[in-house]
């Protein structure tokens, strides 16, 4: 885009202050031409040309200068080089009624052209040099013809001509490079103004909580992450928290210790990491927040994948010699010649082996980390399909199914759900009998208004876990039975995660031990 095209534009202070200029030059004109201050150099050779070319140049001047007012001072080329003309012609009448450039008058062609070189392109700008220009040697030529000037003026008229093109030059020179830093310096501004946009929105997404204290405490910055996990005791119009504030106050005198723990409302405990922002106003503080509690179960599922990979490892190696001891005990118990003690010996042999060989296929399960094929399905009827196939065989427990009749459409993974309802299940018949000395177990799924999602409970008999165990059993080989391994409850929970279903222990609305389910909503996953 050339410079004729938006230089009008881009100069509005510029043509503001020109148009008052304008006004003001034809009035001080008129001012010192009527009070003599020149010492009569101003309009002696024709004074009444003078006077209304002054006059006729004022009317014209504030005339533009409403015009301009009235358009915001947003104009053209070819408006700017008609007045830009009009000066010109002006300025060598004036020049003719005062007898020449001995007058002075020749100086304000130059401010004229000079203005002319910013607003317009450099082809324009240059052309209304070279008329001026070849004005004022035209009036000189004329003086020399009619005898009424002489050649030194002749050598001054080509002095102010040249002296137009140079200054005409170099304002046009500097007028690129201005415009072209303020492009740079236009370009630079959007880009910082993007990515200032682009990190705000980064840090209101980040998980960690992201909060800034000024050298007073109070808050420059805070996402939602901070909000929600500070609960919104840190704010503008509310007070800070009060622990959180007695730490970086401790901080900022000591330097000392930049990660520390803070109590939260709910009980759990947050991490708080400080780092020190330095600028011209003062010292603020960078708070990063984070919950303890998910950082402590990041810690602790990476310590337990380590810890998978090896198990596994081991469980590989141990299969083949495991497989060897339990057929050499079953050959072994198949002797005649076999005594009933020796042979009660080989049933622990071959029960204990089966035992360590369901361990191993456990801890393989769990290095596999097989992935989910998930679908959408109506878990009344998964119920009832799975009942059907865990009941075939097992006449000596009772598991009931409670349904509410309501459709409940869930998204999961048909086998690791069926893997994970049969464990549960089992956990109830074992507990029901140790309690009550019937296996009973009782399934119901019905959906929460209040959550909004679908529950499936599966509930026993027994007494529940204890509350100081409540933390562990979840935890891999922690057992409280004597056949157990450890493992069922971990893999559960695992399986339940990798659907996106929350499972923990609880007392149900009719105060039975029991195992809940917590199932996303579909348009929440999907």
């Amino acid at each position: 885009m050339s410079s004729s095209q938006t230089s009008p534009q881009q100069h509005h202070e510029l043509l503001r202050i020109s148009a008052i200029y304008r006004v003001a030059i034809a009035l001080v004109l008129l001012g010192v031409f009527y009070s003599d201050i020149g010492g009569g150099s101003l309009g002696t050779y024709l004074p009444t040309l003078f006077i209304y070319t002054t006059s006729s140049y004022a009317l014209l001047n504030v005339a533009w200068l409403l015009f301009l007012r009235q358009k915001a001072y947003q104009t053209n080329s070819s408006q700017v080089g008609i007045i830009l003309g009009c000066d010109i012609l002006v300025f060598l009448l004036l020049i003719e009624a005062s007898g020449g450039l001995n007058s002075g008058l020749g100086y304000l062609l130059l401010i004229s052209c000079s203005i002319g070189a910013i607003l317009l392109d450099k082809r324009l700008s240059a052309f209304f040099a070279a008329i001026a220009s070849l004005g004022v040697i035209a009036l000189q030529l004329y003086h020399l013809l009619t005898e009424s000037g002489s050649s030194q003026e002749i050598v001054s008229a080509g002095g102010l001509g040249l002296l137009l093109f140079v200054t005409v030059s170099a304002i046009q020179y500097l007028s690129e490079r201005i415009r072209k830093a303020n492009i740079r310096a236009d370009k630079q501004s959007r880009q910082a103004a993007h990515l200032q946009r682009l990190a705000q929105e980064i840090i209101e997404r980040m998980n960690t909580g992201v909060l800034v204290l000024g050298p007073t405490y109070k808050p420059e910055l805070i996402n939602k992450s901070a909000r929600r996990l500070l609960e919104n005791q840190v704010d503008a119009a509310h007070d800070y928290h009060e622990e959180l504030r007695q730490k970086v106050k401790e901080w900022r005198s000591h330097k000392s210790q930049n990660n520390v723990l803070i109590p939260a409302k709910n009980g759990d405990e947050l991490h708080a990491n400080f780092s020190e922002l330095q600028h011209d106003t003062g010292h603020s503080t960078l708070v990063f927040v984070e919950d303890n509690r998910k950082l402590a179960e990041a810690a602790q599922k990476l310590k337990l994948a380590s810890l998978g990979q090896l198990t596994a490892s081991i469980a590989h190696e141990i299969r083949n010699p495991l497989a060897a001891i339990q057929h050499a005990a079953q050959l072994l118990s198949e002797s005649p010649e076999l005594k009933e003690e020796d042979r009660q010996l080989t049933d622990i042999i071959c029960r204990q082996s089966q035992r360590i060989n369901e361990i191993v296929e456990n801890v393989m399960q769990l290095s596999r980390k097989r992935a989910r094929s998930a679908q959408e399905y109506e878990l009344g009827a998964w119920l009832k399909q799975f009942l059907a196939d865990f009941s075939a065989g097992k006449a000596d427990n009772a598991v009931e199914l409670d349904s509410t009749g309501q459709a409940l459409p869930v998204y999961f993974d048909s086998a690791q759900l069926s893997q994970v309802v049969t464990n549960l299940t089992e956990n109830a018949l074992e507990h029901s009998k140790l309690a009550t000395g019937v296996g009973h177990a009782y399934i119901s799924a019905y959906y929460n208004k209040e959550r909004r999602n679908t529950i499936l409970e599966i509930k026993d008999l027994g007494t529940g876990v204890p509350e100081e165990l409540l933390n562990k059993i979840f935890e891999p080989f922690f057992t409280t039975g004597k056949n157990g391994n450890g493992l069922g409850l971990y893999i559960a929970r695992e399986l339940c995660e990798a659907n996106n279903l929350s499972l923990y222990h609880c007392r149900s609305s009719d105060n039975k031990s029991c195992f809940r389910i917590e199932f996303a909503n579909c348009e929440e996953i999907a």
